[in-house]
């Protein structure tokens, strides 16, 4: 493994008690607390010290959890938008694209802005970890950490569903250290997440944590970064599709940690985040002014997940309620939870693909349409600094460049599978 050691120094907050405590190395919850909560990292550094661009995602180090730096890695890029923008009449949009876009900068060979959360999380471990890391997706986070593993050599077990298996493909084979597990076709995002759970328990694994490991959320936290850095001032709104909220989050407490930095003005910039409908349970439950997610049918949240384009957005137990979570984040920042259908995300990434010249994932399009819908209908000012979180894009491009390697499940398993059965089989596999 070709990796740089570079120890950052923070320390853990609990967001309900305000205990502040070491990280024990994987940290993922508060010591000693039953009620649940987000944990924070609490940087040693106050102000930012971004670095140059050939340290990629690691440029923003100060402000990572990280105890090593990985080779391949891309920070995102912040443009300001002429096309588009001149398409909408905003005179200060300003796009953070993370994926393929070598003309920008952007270096993304996924093409998500998962790899900032898989750098970072991967730069969390230290090699006397020893375990295998066990990581649950839809498609996108799967991609990012098996490309982000297979480079560094560290081992890695995947739970996807069985439907998501286009997603898992990569421009060079994947290193043996990295293996798949699926939930057969019909199952979701939920089903892998339960799988991931019973695998996770088991002698020798780790969970990833998703939202709760703080290295996720500080590397979804470099967009807005490099949003604030490259435009000067903290944005006065800040647009992005959201399955789970995790990115939202992540900018909110980028926004506070900015703040407390003090070169960047003193605004708390509005979180309109977005779903594609019909899977809208975050937007279901903010309208209700519930912090509690609404219940939804298992099946009906199955059928409405196979209806929508952006099947990233599917999370059916998102980091809402828990404290420090999205609920938190819009009450504290402002904001709201917008919603495109597929036909107005296709209409997006038309234009976007017209006006600045390249293709969007399905997610980045649900965020654009719901732009398009704000400014058509005034919410958003016109000369306001506006922030696009264009969270994929340039796969078209990447992909007709070149060669394709797909990854191979190693097992398949049911719906509600037998947890006995899963920890025989997957022990089998390293």
């Amino acid at each position: 493994m070709t990796s740089q050691f570079v120890k950052t120094n923070y320390q853990l907050q609990s967001l309900k008690t305000g205990n502040i405590f070491a990280d024990a190395g994987w940290t993922l919850d508060a010591p000693g607390e039953t009620d649940p909560t987000l944990v924070r990292a609490i940087y040693e550094k106050k102000q930012l010290t971004v670095g140059p661009e050939s340290m990629g995602i690691y440029r923003f180090a100060d402000w990572l959890p990280v105890n090593r730096m990985l080779q391949g890695s891309s920070a995102p890029v912040t443009y300001k938008s002429e096309g588009l923008a001149k398409e909408l009449g905003l005179e200060n949009l300003w796009i953070t694209f993370s994926g393929w876009w070598p003309e920008k900068g952007a270096r993304f060979k996924t093409c998500s802005f998962k790899e900032t959360e898989a750098y970072s999380v991967c730069g969390r471990m230290t090699p006397d970890m020893n375990k295998v890391l066990v990581v649950a997706s839809a498609g996108n986070t799967a991609r990012a950490f098996a490309k982000v593993c297979s480079d560094n050599n560290i081992p890695l077990l995947l739970c996807v569903p069985e439907d998501n298996l286009d997603a898992l493909w990569f421009d060079a084979p994947i290193n043996d250290c990295v293996k798949l597990v699926c939930c057969k076709a019909g199952c979701d995002y939920f089903d892998a997440i339960h799988l991931s759970n019973i695998i996770a328990g088991m002698e020798g694994f780790m969970a990833e944590g998703g939202a709760k490991n703080v290295a996720r959320r500080d590397g979804m936290g470099t967009t807005m970064l490099s949003a604030t850095t490259t435009i000067g001032q903290i944005p006065e709104y800040y647009f992005q599709a959201i399955g789970s909220g995790t990115g939202a989050i992540a900018a909110w407490e980028a926004n506070l940690r900015l703040l407390a930095d003090g070169r960047f003005g003193n605004r708390k910039m509005k979180l309109m985040v977005s779903q594609n409908i019909p899977f809208v349970p975050i937007h279901n439950a903010w309208k209700a002014g519930s912090r509690v997610m609404i219940p939804l049918d298992d099946n009906l949240a199955r059928r409405q997940v196979e209806e929508i384009d952006a099947k990233v957005l599917s999370n059916r137990k998102p980091p809402y309620p828990i404290f420090g979570g999205l609920f938190d984040a819009l009450n504290d920042a402002g904001g709201d939870i917008l919603l495109a259908t597929n036909e107005q995300a296709r209409a997006a990434a038309q234009l976007f693909l017209e006006t600045e010249g390249n293709d969007l994932h399905p997610a980045a399009a649900v965020a654009t349409a719901t732009l398009i819908d704000a400014v058509k209908n005034a919410k958003v000012e016109k000369d306001a600094i506006i922030m696009l979180n264009i969270t994929g894009g340039g796969e078209q491009k990447f992909k007709a460049e070149n060669e394709l390697f797909y990854l191979k499940p190693a097992l398949f398993f049911d719906m509600n599978p037998d947890e006995e059965l899963v920890k025989e089989k997957v022990g089998l596999l390293f």
